[in-house]
């Protein structure tokens, strides 16, 4: 008997029955199928798929004119408007890597991702000139600068040789292109703050970000055409894959530049709005809106959530303005959402309050997340699922990056054992969904955005009045958590907690500044080691000592 396989002869794979997976394809059926329909709406402006299709062509056939390629870094310091939309398709159109960079960031931290991603052309809006002066100073090897002139914008200055209309005015009318090479080839750079002071980059591959665009339609239930109102920033791990998402199910960007509750309430009534993503933060802020906001909502919303673990608090409180909200979890190695909490029919009995209880928990895979577990970091052993025993949010599949960028040692760690190493310590209930207890790295989330607590403690190191710091996540309403420091004073020296903050807005970020300050001792152990779950506990009854920002 022959051994050779029957299926295996003669059917070998070829342009007919193959081809790589990759988002630009989404783009391409929704510009032929639907040329008509609105692809992105900004201000008063309304652009259809088959005019964002072409506007996209020519911002590839443009960067491929002055010779950008695959392989090449294209960096975007964007608000949510159609040229950050565009740029999701148009960069990797010619095969270079999608970089969108957290307008949040200071100087110094975005002249080092441009560095360490050699990056070739940086499109830059007016809004955040400022910083980009300071980061074009800071910088060696210096970018072609390429002004994104949004004209709903007032301030700021024109940086660049010209702006975005008249670059992409350059490509050819008759560029086309929606097929790549190999699925496995880079399509972004995302940079994360680590538990060190220099972001990780992030990178994404074709296929991976095709699988999480239909993995979300997939978990959210989003039908044919809807309408995306962009709350959450397209530099958050590419806007959770969702400019991919949008494209593959026919639907309409509704852009908002800046996160304000009477612009979204403004534009969720004008335009229908049906969907939207943004941390626990934004949906506090529509809570606490003032009551006239949120009047004349008829249509079904629907939020997907994720960052600090909501409250169940907020979660009831957008339940009961009717709003429905659907619960993820992921991080930038997950191309964002790859966990959801999927609602089970019983859920439906419970009063609102136990509800969001449930909601809370982060849940299960996604659709197209391969595996996840809860298991012991050391041996990879899944922990029982009793809902008391803490291990490590364990996952693998698609939906995990290809790996940081010039980092191969901190790539294989996050890999070691087959399984991506999350950080995340969690229980996993009998019902097999997860719950977040505690982070491992002592990253705090506040507002959606990842703050590292041994970054502002070698800040306040540095400080000649600062013997020791210590900083740890600390529950905020607001923000989902902020960053409390604990700071002990060389002898001799005094300092006001409004000093301390001062001090930090000069050194980073807005966000990454402390909300509260405690002056004292800092317990540690015998051994030196800061004790930080004491902290925590403190941490919880320290008030605000000032608005940061």
């Amino acid at each position: 008997m022959s051994t050779d396989n029957i299926y295996e002869q003669s059917l070998d794979q070829n342009p007919a029955n193959f081809a790589h997976l990759t988002p630009l394809s989404f783009i391409e059926r929704s510009a032929r199928v639907c040329p008509d329909r609105i692809a992105i709406i900004h201000g008063d402006s309304e652009i259809t798929w088959a005019q964002t299709y072409k506007r996209c062509c020519l911002l590839a056939s443009a960067l491929q004119k002055i010779g950008i390629g695959k392989g090449d870094t294209v960096s975007f310091m964007g608000a949510n408007t159609p040229e950050t939309f565009e740029a999701h398709f148009g960069v990797p159109m010619t095969g270079a890597v999608l970089n969108a960079l957290n307008v949040r960031l200071d100087a110094k931290a975005i002249a080092f991702i441009l560095e360490h991603a050699e990056t070739r052309v940086l499109f830059t809006d007016r809004e955040y000139s400022d910083t980009v002066k300071k980061v074009l100073e800071l910088v060696d090897n210096k970018p072609l600068v390429i002004d994104i002139d949004d004209p709903y914008f007032e301030g700021g200055e024109l940086l660049g040789e010209k702006n975005y209309d008249e670059f992409i005015a350059s490509g050819d009318d008759d560029y086309r292109c929606f097929q790549i090479e190999d699925e496995w080839q880079a399509i972004s750079l995302n940079y994360t703050s680590g538990t060190t002071g220099d972001p990780k980059g992030v990178v994404f591959h074709h296929r991976g970000a095709y699988l999480n665009a239909i993995s979300n339609v997939l978990c959210w239930n989003m039908t044919a055409h809807p309408v995306y109102l962009w709350t959450l920033p397209m530099f958050h791990c590419n806007g959770w894959c969702f400019p991919w998402s949008l494209a593959a199910v026919t639907g309409t960007s509704v852009c908002l530049r800046h996160v304000r509750d009477q612009a979204i309430f403004d534009a969720i009534k004008k335009h229908n709005v049906s969907h939207f993503c943004g941390a626990p933060v934004v949906l506090n802020t529509l809570l606490n809106a003032e009551d006239h906001m949120k009047q004349g909502i008829e249509q079904q919303v629907n939020v997907m959530t994720a960052g600090a673990a909501p409250p169940a608090a907020v979660l009831a409180g957008m339940e009961n303005m009717g709003f429905k909200v659907t619960h993820v979890y992921g991080l930038t190695e997950t191309y964002g959402p790859c966990v959801v909490c999927v609602p089970k029919d019983e859920w439906a009995e419970l009063s609102v309050d136990d509800r969001a209880e449930m909601v809370a928990r982060q849940g299960v895979r996604a659709p197209l997340q391969d595996e996840l577990m809860v298991a012991d970091p050391d041996t990879l052993e899944p922990v029982p699922q009793d809902g008391k025993t803490m291990g490590e949010i364990f996952m693998r599949g698609n939906l995990v990056m290809k790996g940081y960028l010039k980092n191969p040692k901190t790539t294989q760690e996050s890999f070691a054992g087959g399984w991506f190493h999350s950080g995340d310590l969690a229980v996993w209930h009998e019902d097999g969904y997860t719950q977040i207890k505690d982070r491992s790295k002592d990253i705090i989330i506040s507002g959606g955005e990842n703050i590292s607590s041994l970054e502002l403690e070698s800040v306040l190191f540095k400080h000649p009045k600062i013997l020791e710091a210590a900083v740890v996540a600390s529950p905020d309403e607001k923000w989902g958590e902020v960053p409390c420091a604990f700071v002990c004073l060389k002898a001799g020296q005094e300092m006001t907690a409004a000093e301390v903050i001062s001090y930090c807005r000069e050194e980073m970020a807005g966000f990454k500044i402390p909300k509260k300050v405690c002056f004292g001792p800092i317990e540690k152990t015998s051994t030196g080691k800061v004790q930080k779950f004491l902290l925590r506990e403190k941490a919880e009854k320290v008030d605000l000592v000032a608005k940061t920002g």
